[in-house]
């Protein structure tokens, strides 16, 4: 085979995991893999110089690397700090995660033919970036990150410190309102989003439905599902030059009109005219729906804009609240609704469900009942953890005196804990408090200004969401089944503890600053309320007990005092939690992904013309105690989940995975036991098809 042709060593030692069958077969090859792959392709070609400030310098002058960086600091400190860095002698524990920081998150040069960056290199630049001047904050989140106890999100890791970059934050939830204006400046706003690379959730619950009238002309109004259309096509033109395609979803309360166009517009066999190729699709579930479906009574689907015209008011802003309105609409002969029945609705969800994965779920009331703020949240984003109110923007003509009114659209800034390393190196308040650090920087240095709404709650809120990942290879590596007492009694302990401290974080930096995030004096923090079941959560049996030795757990008297202060000095961020997927980052982390279970014992991923395997942690010792999300009851993935949403103030992004062999009615048992636990949003549900001969157990 010629030179041009030859597969890399270190991608046939990583396909040697595994056998021809995708059984394991060697699991050593992973970590022979990653040291050739270090040596051969990136330590070869990694530009090096004779000293830090050489290095620095050369990155300043050829555009590289911002200047006012370093300015911050003395030279004595970033040598230090880079030292520091070095002396760590960072590992990756896994050839996937060498592959893809090397791959696509490190700075090369214009040829791309040299690294300008090791891992160590793009901690630093992170650390001193967000730590702001502060040199010791500098050098505690350079060794949480070094520790891997936390990860900023994908977009500032990438981005930080970088003289071209793009933003720091690539998940966006937009409202649309129901005039061409409204319509043409959110679709004008996905894209520009788009084109940056960031994904865009809208909700649609204003748009009047198909068949409604426009300017008192009967039966114009061509629907929801003709903007979401729109909306498709505009994600598919703005993909970053073709780099990557653009990334949407679209949001419609269940007691919308059109809800079941727009749920046929993902299956298998929708008309060309309607079908959302590329567009995720979500549907807002009041409890009103399940309650009809119960009682097994009739539903109206209502017309909004016969409710915009009869009560002045947009139907997305009161269906949220739905069981405050629904009998007086249904009474009211002015407001338009056709009816149908709740079950075969929660059926045909079901039914899209399995053919395409769609649509997300949002318990609205479960998402409302928990929600500390005074506005309501009325939609979710592209991974179902964002929940944060949002206000209704309105766009005037131009040329006309008028103005627009903003409202407050969302941005997500991120990051996600890794829990075993959180845990075994007694790092839990470390790793929150540099988390919150880093992600109220990217909040405070965010400025969206093409999106006037969004940059305005981003200045207003300073919202974040810290995650989590890895629960499920903490577990194994521990010997706890998922879905067991002892998981759930885990999570709840540790997540216990990582909401105190993120909100104790948030009342320092509000007392700090002197500032709270706006309506704060409104919200169920101000009055004390949010507090009232807020308790110390201690493990009870001894695996547990053992796990969180040397680890300090808030007392009740903590939790008291926690709430005298934050009554005192208020909150910084309106919003603190949030458990995305991070399926990316967890292979940097060599972790499992978010807090679900596992798919795979070892994951495949195809990369230009090869495929990389990742194998799970510890399964060498432990592959006998990982359940695949597949095989696991999912009644038991949906207590541990419940569990944790208990302490997550936002909502955490949880895949049912289902097998062909399921039919909707179990999937609607789900739905319903999912919606009786407390649960907020279901993600994709994934289905894994059946062979007559398959034997799961045996499937790597």
């Amino acid at each position: 085979m010629s030179e041009k042709y030859k597969i890399p060593q270190w991608i046939v030692e990583n396909s040697q995991i595994v056998d021809e069958e995708g059984k394991i077969k060697d699991l050593s090859k992973d970590a022979q893999a990653c040291e050739t792959y270090l040596k051969e392709a990136v330590y070869s070609n990694y530009l090096k110089f004779p000293t830090h400030q050489a290095r620095i310098k050369y990155l300043i002058d050829n555009d590289y690397y911002e200047k006012e960086i370093f300015e911050m600091y003395s030279h004595d400190q970033i040598d230090e700090i880079y030292d520091y860095a070095y002396a760590n002698k960072f590992q990756f524990k896994s050839y996937m995660g060498a592959f893809k920081f090397y791959n696509d998150y490190a700075l090369k040069n214009k040829m791309k033919d040299k690294f300008l960056e090791l891992y160590e290199d793009r901690l630093v630049i992170i650390a001193l970036y967000h730590a702001q001047g502060d040199f010791v904050r500098a050098m505690e989140i350079l060794d949480a990150l070094l520790k891997q106890v936390f990860i900023p999100a994908t977009p500032t890791f990438l981005n930080t410190g970088k003289k071209h970059r793009g933003e720091f934050v690539s998940c966006f939830l937009l409202e649309m309102g129901d005039s061409l204006n409204d319509i043409s400046r959110v679709l004008e706003f996905s894209m520009q989003l788009s084109k940056l690379g960031g994904g865009v959730s809208i909700h649609l619950s204003n748009l009047r439905a198909k068949g409604e009238d426009i300017k008192n002309i009967k039966h114009v109004a061509k629907g929801v599902v003709a903007v979401a259309k729109l909306l498709d096509n505009g994600f598919r033109y703005a993909d970053q030059m073709g780099q990557r395609q653009g990334a949407g979803a679209v949001y419609l309360n269940v007691f919308h009109s059109d809800i079941e166009d727009f749920l046929s517009s993902k299956k298998i066999n929708a008309d060309d005219d309607i079908r959302l190729k590329t567009l995720s699709l979500g549907v807002v579930i009041p409890d009103k729906m399940i309650e009809l479906a119960r009682e097994n009574k009739k539903m109206a689907l209502f017309y909004p804009h016969t409710i915009r015209r009869e009560y002045g008011e947009n139907f997305g802003d009161l269906a949220i609240n739905i069981d405050k309105y629904y009998d007086e609409w249904v009474a009211n002969p002015n407001v338009g609704k056709r009816y149908v029945d709740p079950r075969k609705l929660l059926d045909l969800i079901a039914t899209v469900q399995g053919e395409s994965g769609y649509p997300y779920i949002m318990f609205s009331d479960n998402v409302n009942k928990n929600n500390p703020l005074k506005d309501s949240i009325k939609f979710s984003n592209l991974c179902t953890e964002i929940l944060q109110p949002s206000m209704l923007s309105s766009y005037a003509d131009y040329g006309k005196q008028e103005e627009d009114i903003i409202g407050q659209d969302i941005s997500c800034n991120l990051a996600s804990g890794q829990i075993e390393n959180m845990m075994e190196n007694k790092m839990i308040k470390e790793s929150v408090y540099a988390a919150m650090d880093i992600m109220n920087s990217v909040s405070d240095k965010t400025n969206i200004a093409h999106v006037p709404a969004v940059a305005k709650a981003n200045r207003l809120m300073h919202s974040v969401g810290f995650g989590m990942m890895g629960l499920h290879a903490y577990l194994a590596k521990n010997y706890i089944a998922y879905g067991s007492d002892e998981s759930i009694e885990l999570v709840d302990v540790f997540f216990n503890i990582v909401n105190y401290y993120s909100l104790y974080h948030s009342m320092e930096k509000a007392k700090a600053t002197k500032t709270t995030f706006a309506g704060f004096e409104e919200s169920k923090y101000s009055d004390g309320s949010y507090f009232d079941d807020r308790k110390a959560i201690y493990p009870r049996t001894e695996k547990i007990k053992q796990l969180f030795e040397g680890i300090y757990i808030p007392t009740d008297e903590d939790w008291q005092t926690l709430k005298k202060y934050v009554m005192e000095y208020g909150l910084y961020n309106s919003n603190r939690l949030a458990i995305a997927p991070n399926g990316s980052t967890s292979y940097l982390m060599a972790t499992s992904a978010g807090v679900t279970p596992i798919k795979q014992l070892v994951e495949e991923r195809t990369y230009g013309n090869s495929k990389t395997y990742f194998p799970m942690p510890h399964l060498e010792t432990a592959s006998f105690m990982y359940e695949d999300a597949y095989e696991i009851d999912n009644n038991r993935v949906i207590d541990v989940i419940s569990t944790i949403q208990k302490h997550v103030d936002q909502g955490i992004s949880f895949e049912l995975c289902i097998t062909s062999s399921l039919t909707t009615r179990d999937l609607v048992r789900y739905y319903l036991y999912a919606h009786h636990k407390g649960i907020k949003t279901l993600y994709y549900t994934r289905t894994r098809k059946l062979k007559v001969d398959e034997c799961i157990a045996c499937a790597v």
